[in-house]
């Protein structure tokens, strides 16, 4: 005796339903899933526990590749460009203000090669040293800094990175 297999019904509502969700999720800020080819903007960063900068992250619209949170953990090695969005943490005097997950990605030769632009986030509190970690990034590695944004940004700094980047990309990518 065997059993025919039924396939799945197809399930109609499938689509209705992701439309519905994404603009749910587009009304409360929160990401929305988009089909990205390899000719997108790719992001490289970092981001803590907190997840601040992910936040950010996710809302923009590229390919993106997160670094190990743990310094211990093997880095990224790039063989194509990508711009890197990097927070800033340390203490007000200065110190460690580049994240040492950063600073070890960078290490790499090979990644400082590929490195485009940097784009940074910050805390406005720390006055003139806002944002700093992408200052240094940007002067050590000789690219420029795109934008800088507080904590998880706002909509109005998503939209002008998404803006911003594909005008980037375009210009400098062309073959991307």
């Amino acid at each position: 005796m065997s059993t025919a297999l039924t396939p799945n019904p197809v399930d109609e509502h499938a689509e209705i339903r992701k439309i519905l969700l994404d603009a749910r999720n587009a009304s409360e800020g929160r990401a929305t899933e988009v089909e990205l080819d390899d000719t997108a903007p790719l992001i490289v960063y970092f981001s803590s526990i907190s997840g601040n900068t992910h936040k950010f992250v996710e809302k923009i619209r590229a390919r993106r590749l997160r670094l190990p949170l743990r310094t211990g953990e093997d880095t990224l090695i790039l063989d194509e460009p990508f711009v890197l969005i990097v927070p800033t943490y340390g203490k007000p005097e200065g110190a460690g203000n580049v994240p040492p997950q950063v600073v070890k990605f960078l290490n790499v030769e090979q990644n400082r090669h590929h490195m485009l632009g940097v784009i940074g986030s910050g805390n406005t509190n720390f006055g003139p040293l806002f944002g700093i970690a992408a200052d240094i990034v940007a002067k050590k590695c000789d690219v420029p800094v795109l934008f800088k944004f507080e904590l998880m940004g706002t909509d109005s700094d998503v939209e002008k990175v998404n803006e911003g980047l594909e005008a980037f990309w375009t210009q400098n990518c062309p073959q991307h």
